[in-house]
């Protein structure tokens, strides 16, 4: 696990039409981000709409731990945290540009 993510955390600006789309909606994109990883895009799209922070981040987290596995990338449970809990829309910008990317050769999905 020594890839990293294509886009950075900051790169949100790669991809003007979804960074605004999902600074409207973020719980749409998060949705079809968690179903290309085998979730439920409706479950897990209202669950990032609950009023309680705790199970958002519960959920953002566990996704991003699903993005970073089915591609190879390394990380792990505090860089997720701090990155999900001080920038949560750029993280699922950039874990929405990432699985839009194509799958590189080197890793294969398990």
């Amino acid at each position: 696990m020594s890839n990293d993510f294509t886009h950075g955390l900051f790169g949100c600006f790669d991809n003007i039409g979804l960074c605004i789309f999902t600074f409207l909606i973020p719980c749409y994109t998060f949705g079809r981000t968690a179903e290309s990883v085998g979730e439920s895009c409706c479950l897990c799209g209202l669950l990032l709409c609950t009023p309680f922070p705790i199970i958002d981040l519960i959920v953002l987290m566990i996704i991003r731990k699903k993005v970073r596995q089915s591609r190879g990338i390394g990380g792990g449970c505090i860089t997720d945290f701090l990155k999900i809990f001080f920038c949560p829309i750029c993280t699922v910008i950039q874990e929405a540009q990432e699985i839009r990317e194509p799958m590189p050769q080197n890793v294969a999905r398990a």
